[in-house]
């Protein structure tokens, strides 16, 4: 079993720790929105015959038209949203400090846990765990003086997207049990998209962008969100949601190799720190051995 766990593991992890350095290459040309939209409508390109090809046309159409009003809402908070967020900080940040910020996910996920679930009360070891996440932070948007306060505002925008992806986990776990994740993503992406499109309309590029950019967008639809989640489902299905969530200690130290190796970026030492401190505050707000034994599969976030 293990065999098959790390390679899909390694290749989901290489696919979404590479998201972030396509957003930072394709944001210099095409604005977030317009981007995002694109890969919105890439994504649903590749997904939708998926689905239509494991239940049938008539089915799948019945089964989206179904999702209703709840499949705007994930779109938004699982993807117009929470891509856009990271594209605009991007603008004013390096890609392995958006996806160190964006790693706070499971922490948020912990703290709505409050509104959504009374009965759970996290102290001890959780408290802390949430307490060093958000030390982490802070450590980013802190310790980071050549970026200035730009730089503060974009990792606060990531900071953002990771309160909307963990708003979207809750929600998919309580309008959408027993629904099959594949369903979930092709009807909130094209949802996510119409979402996007007036707005994309207005800011679409004076010129036309690069083939660098065009080819980052591609990356980001086809590779970073369709393909990525059809191997992280796969994982999800034969390994259970414990063992595929560890994906997200891997995207964080992956992107800062992305982003070092290929876009020249620096990795200092606030960078460091906030990530050991995120992670640490993963590990323990997330009660990672106490969900060993629950596998309850989450909405997937994705950068």
């Amino acid at each position: 079993m293990a065999r098959g766990y790390v390679p899909l593991l390694a290749i989901v992890a290489a696919i979404w720790g590479s998201s972030y350095m396509f957003i930072k290459v394709a944001v210099e040309e095409i604005e977030p929105t317009a981007m995002m939209c694109l890969r919105l409508v890439l994504a649903a390109a590749v997904l939708v015959p998926v689905l239509l090809v494991m239940v049938g046309v008539r089915t799948a159409v019945g089964e989206i038209r179904a999702t209703g009003w709840d499949a705007w809402a994930v779109g938004i908070l699982n993807m117009a949203l929470p891509f856009t967020l990271i594209a605009w900080g991007e603008t004013h940040i390096d890609s392995g400090i958006a996806a160190i910020a964006n790693a706070s996910v499971p922490i948020f996920v912990v703290l709505l846990a409050f509104r959504f679930n009374p009965g759970e009360r996290v102290r001890g070891a959780r408290l802390l765990g949430i307490i060093a996440g958000f030390a982490g932070v802070g450590v980013l948007t802190g310790l980071n003086p050549e970026g200035g306060w730009w730089a503060v505002a974009g990792t606060l925008a990531i900071v953002a997207a990771s309160l909307s992806y963990a708003s979207a986990n809750h929600y998919v776990q309580h309008r959408f049990a027993g629904t099959t994740p594949l369903l979930i993503t092709v009807a909130s992406s094209i949802t996510g998209a119409l979402v996007l499109l007036p707005f994309a309309l207005v800011q679409l590029p004076d010129e036309v962008p690069s083939w660098k950019a065009f080819g980052s967008v591609a990356a980001l639809g086809i590779l970073g969100t369709a393909l990525a989640l059809l191997f992280f489902y796969r994982m999800l299905a034969s390994y259970g949601a414990s063992r595929a969530s560890l994906v997200t200690y891997l995207l964080p130290p992956t992107a800062l190799v992305y982003g070092a190796l290929i876009l020249d970026e620096r990795i200092t030492l606030s960078a460091i720190l906030g990530l050991l401190l995120i992670l640490a505050g993963v590990a323990l707000g997330s009660g990672f051995f106490r969900l060993a034994r629950r596998e309850a599969a989450p909405a997937t976030p994705q950068p």
